[in-house]
């Protein structure tokens, strides 16, 4: 494929949400005219209301609507863009998609549609990675329809194994296996998950690493053969595999670690004649010895961590690109300063397994000060349904040193106000400041460890101390107002009185 060389003047936006603003506003900095796209559900979104134009693509199920790929790339043409920006999650990383946007005349704003499919294949990633000399963690790939041979090839790995599907992520199809007698049930259910997930049931197995840190390497690749890493972001706060907290550098980074597994990643992009934003990630063991996990081949949800430190607008970026401009700096330009910390606000319930918690939102006041952004995709009103991911904003930090960046998360916790569902503000609150986060003495199983009986507690965001209050204030405002109605019919029935007496009315004289 060859990237034109053309202005981009109007981008629809293939998504919703935080993600959908976020590049809207990316959009009106450059001048671009933002389009947006909603289904039946989302007609008075945020989004929707933020956009220049917004058009609808279907009901409320994300197949009939954000994943409809020709409702979209109809209404794209219809709508006279230039350009489709994925941001992450739906179609972001589907390469059909991409080609389905090229054989219209339209950019799609990421790697090119043979990248996606190289590299969103795990197994297939996982080859090109031994192509370009990265370490990779021990494992194996087997035919779904073959499964006689299971345990005679966890065997060879090794218990423990993880189970992953091999097309997608975010922890789904993806299981930890301790013995052979679970293997059997555990791949026939991560088979199920995957297929039903990604359209794609194949699984892998790989050895599973006890305690490792998670780190990623954002990267950035033109179509002038320009390649650059703009340094990691630790990911090791997770749950369900997923991650939810995430800061740079990364507690355990040292200068040459950083070098090894920039250069790594950037050998990886070269290997696969990667374009665009993306990122490498790896697994990084107590000895600091990293391996090769996967490529995301899209705009990270985390990507503000890297924004925050190194003062580049990766969306805008990702836009020069696509217009076939070379990227804006070198590897010489990169120099991150002071620290960031990223803690994705969910609706979920922390105390129940952080379970999907729906519901209109009917209060939200979003913290502020110095060094403090929000990307958020709600305001008081919304409403979080089933269909969706549960993401209400993603609050992030900067410090002049990782100190200063705990303080600074820590508040900025406390002073959020979300009510009529439950959210993980009070989990991340437990986190920031909890004694082996403070000391980055984390992995990939802190909240397991640190937190075995799910007990997560921030005051300002606890529902039924909120309630308890509501009802207070609620209680004494009712009282005043009554109080003040007397008061008011009192002075002013005196008033008509006085004025009743001055016209002579005698009946009046007695009050």
């Amino acid at each position: 494929m060859t990237i034109p060389n053309k202005k981009i003047k109007k981008i629809l936006i293939a998504n919703r949400g935080e993600i959908a603003i976020r590049i809207i506003r990316a959009c009106r900095d450059a001048g671009i005219t933002a389009v947006a796209v909603y289904s039946e559900i989302d007609k008075t979104a945020y989004h929707v209301r933020l956009a220049d134009e917004a058009h609808y693509i279907g009901p409320a199920p994300a197949k009939d609507s954000y994943l409809n790929q020709q409702n979209i790339v109809d209404v794209a043409k219809k709508a006279g863009v230039d350009a489709i920006h994925p941001g992450y999650g739906f179609l972001a990383e589907n390469d059909s998609f991409a080609k389905l946007c090229e054989d219209n005349g339209l950019i799609f704003i990421g790697p090119r549609a043979e990248t996606i499919a190289l590299l969103g294949d795990k197994l297939e990633a996982r080859r090109v990675a031994l192509k370009a000399d990265l370490p990779i963690v021990p494992g194996t790939d087997f035919d779904n329809k073959d499964l006689g041979h299971l345990n005679e090839k966890a065997r060879a790995i090794g218990f423990p194994i993880l189970v992953k599907a091999a097309a997608g992520g975010g922890g789904k199809g993806m299981r930890v296996v301790d013995s052979e007698e679970k293997l059997q049930e555990s791949v026939s259910s991560a088979i199920r998950e995957a297929g039903a997930a990604f359209g794609d049931g194949r699984v892998y197995f790989e050895k599973y690493l006890k305690d490792p840190r998670h780190v990623e390497i954002q990267i950035f690749a033109d179509a002038h053969g320009h390649v650059v890493y703009l340094g990691e972001r630790e990911c090791s706060i997770q749950r369900r595999h997923q991650k939810v907290i995430e800061e740079s550098p990364s507690p355990i980074m040292t200068p040459e670690l950083r070098r090894k597994m920039g250069e790594a990643a950037v050998n990886l992009a070269r290997e696969s004649g990667y374009l665009g934003a993306g990122t490498v990630e790896f697994l990084v063991d107590p000895n600091l010895n990293f391996y090769f996990l996967e490529v995301n081949t899209r705009l990270q949800v985390e990507h503000p961590v890297t924004e925050m430190v190194t003062g580049l607008d990766l969306v805008r970026e990702q836009i020069r690109v696509a217009e076939g401009t070379p990227l804006s700096f070198n590897q010489e330009n990169i120099e991150p300063r002071g620290h960031a910390i990223e803690c994705r606000v969910y609706a979920e319930d922390p105390h129940q397994d952080f379970l999907p918690s729906t519901g209109i939102i009917s209060e939200y006041r979003e913290p502020a000060g110095p060094g403090i952004r929000v990307d958020s995709g709600v305001v008081a009103g919304s409403e979080i349904v089933i269909y969706y991911d549960p993401i209400i904003a993603k609050l992030v930090v900067w410090g002049r040193h990782r100190e200063e960046a705990l303080e600074r998360c820590e508040r900025a916790l406390t002073e959020y106000r979300i009510s009529g569902l439950h959210t993980t503000i009070g989990f991340a609150c437990s986190v920031i400041r909890s004694a082996g986060f403070r000391l980055g003495q984390y992995s990939t199983g802190y909240i397991d460890s640190a937190f075995p009986g799910r007990v997560f507690k921030c005051p300002q965001d606890d529902p039924s101390e909120r309630a308890a209050m509501a009802a207070v204030v609620y209680d004494f405002l009712e009282r005043q107002k009554v109080s003040l109605t007397i008061k008011r019919k009192s002075e002013s029935q005196n008033a008509w009185v006085r004025f009743y007496r001055q016209q002579g009315f005698k009946q009046f004289d007695k009050r």
